[in-house]
């Protein structure tokens, strides 16, 4: 710690609300803004489509290129986090995709290559939203304690909930009052102005905040792993990639992202057009399955939390996430052989609610085992979420339309399975620094 930094935080009062907490509830509307920017193109995609001429599998490839682009740009986003910090590189990645959540709304459908140009501007967006947890998870290694983790991404990943689940109601209104390009706008600005908020308000290191009190300093280093260095060490790119640990989160995450990516791109269209309904009816039931992540996913951080401070860490991380999973492929199975469309739509937001309970063990997990490589590891993991849902989001409408939606949501559930019992193989108690973790 500086000593301009000391003499700043004793001349600043102390806020009563725990300094981590206030960055932490940043983060949750930053996640939010995120999915808001991800997910509005399904609610616009009906109007696109029609206005562009695409067909379902063609709107599929635009959905695809953001998740190839946030994709192929984890791992450099999280080491950009662990280099230059979660404080600059989230603010420079919020602005970045403001800018391309502009750009899909500028895309002329008289141009020439106007689908080329969706894919392209969506997979800049990609690219732009690919900091933002690699970097949170770089900023909870450093700023929250080991047995706060679990609230921590709760709060974090609630925020996924809360981004898409406010999708479909709000953006539908913007929709049918102002156009889908008006929908796109309103993301771009919001985006920038809350990216603006966290610059301000966050540091890259508690020691750094002058808001931090002495005894909220304590209690933050008393919590975190004390072998985990303050220097920045070399990032071991080859234990990293030889670490059993990190093959099962990312081969779990995969499914994960498999599974998530079909409410996310395809549940709107799925219920406006395999069950029947209204676009606005539709933009109500869509919400349920957000509703249910965004409380299971604070829920899951609790739980996650108190079965670690109970049962300790490999209990607590890996057991929640396997009966999770194992829930979700029931529900994703019950609710596709579901006659009605509410009936469908409550089992199905069930699954999605199931999920969700494990999300918060992913993150806190590799914050556990990588200390100062958290956001590179985290990179990594949520590579193969990416990429699990780039595949759905072109693959979910190809066996849809030759199979049936019933078979797309099995194939889901078999999936949920497979990432149940690759989290057999995780143990959170076995530092990425200890020797020998390759086997």
């Amino acid at each position: 710690m500086t000593a301009a930094a000391t003499k700043v935080r004793q001349l600043v009062r102390p806020t009563v609300v725990p300094v981590r907490a206030l960055l932490v509830f940043v983060l949750f509307l930053l996640s939010t803004v995120a999915f808001l920017d991800r997910t509005n193109i399904s609610i616009a995609g009906v109007a696109l489509a029609q206005e562009y001429g695409l067909t379902q599998v063609q709107l599929g490839w635009v959905f695809s290129a953001f998740l190839i682009g946030y994709a192929g740009f984890q791992i450099p986003a999280g080491w950009l986090a662990v280099r230059l910090g979660p404080r600059n590189v989230l603010t420079l990645g919020v602005l970045w995709w403001g800018v391309f959540t502009g750009l899909t709304a500028i895309v002329s459908p008289t141009a020439g290559h106007a689908l080329l140009a969706l894919i392209l501007v969506r997979f800049g967006l990609g690219v732009g939203e690919s900091v933002i947890y690699p970097a949170a998870n770089q900023f909870v290694a450093r700023w929250v304690p080991v047995h706060e983790r679990g609230k921590a991404n709760g709060w974090i990943f609630a925020g996924v909930g809360a981004g898409a689940g406010l999708t479909p109601p709000l953006l539908n209104a913007i929709v049918e009052s102002h156009g889908w390009r008006a929908s796109f706008w309103f993301c771009a600005v919001v985006g920038c102005i809350v990216g603006l908020v966290w610059y301000v308000a966050a540091r890259d290191r508690p020691d750094e905040h002058p808001r931090v009190s002495d005894a909220e300093l304590e209690h933050i280093r008393a919590g975190i792993d004390a072998a985990t260095p303050a220097a920045r060490p070399p990032i071991p790119w080859r234990r990293i990639f030889a670490n059993r640990d990190v093959w099962a989160l990312t081969i779990s995450y995969f499914t994960f992202g498999y599974v998530v990516w079909i409410f996310f791109s395809w549940f709107f269209i799925y219920l406006a057009e395999a069950r029947g309904l209204n676009l606005k009816t539709s933009a109500l039931y869509s919400m349920l399955p957000f509703i249910a992540m965004t409380i299971c996913c604070l829920l899951g951080g609790v739980i996650n939390d108190a079965v670690v401070k109970r049962h300790g860490l490999r209990w607590g991380r890996c057991g929640l996430p396997v009966v999770a999973l194992l829930l979700t492929a029931i529900f994703l199975a019950l609710g596709s052989m579901a006659d009605s469309a509410g009936v469908a739509t409550v089992i199905l937001a069930g699954g999605a609610g199931a999920i969700y309970l494990s999300q918060s063990a992913y993150w806190s997990v590799t914050a556990d085992f990588a200390g100062p490589h958290a956001g590179v590891v985290a990179g990594v993991m949520n590579m193969g979420c990416q990429v699990g849902g780039a595949i759905t989001a072109s693959l979910t409408p190809w066996i849809a339309a030759e199979f049936g939606w019933k078979s797309a949501f099995f194939v889901a559930a078999a999936l949920a399975v497979i990432g149940a019992f690759a989290w057999l193989l995780v143990d959170p108690t076995r530092h990425l620094d200890q020797p020998g973790l390759e086997q």
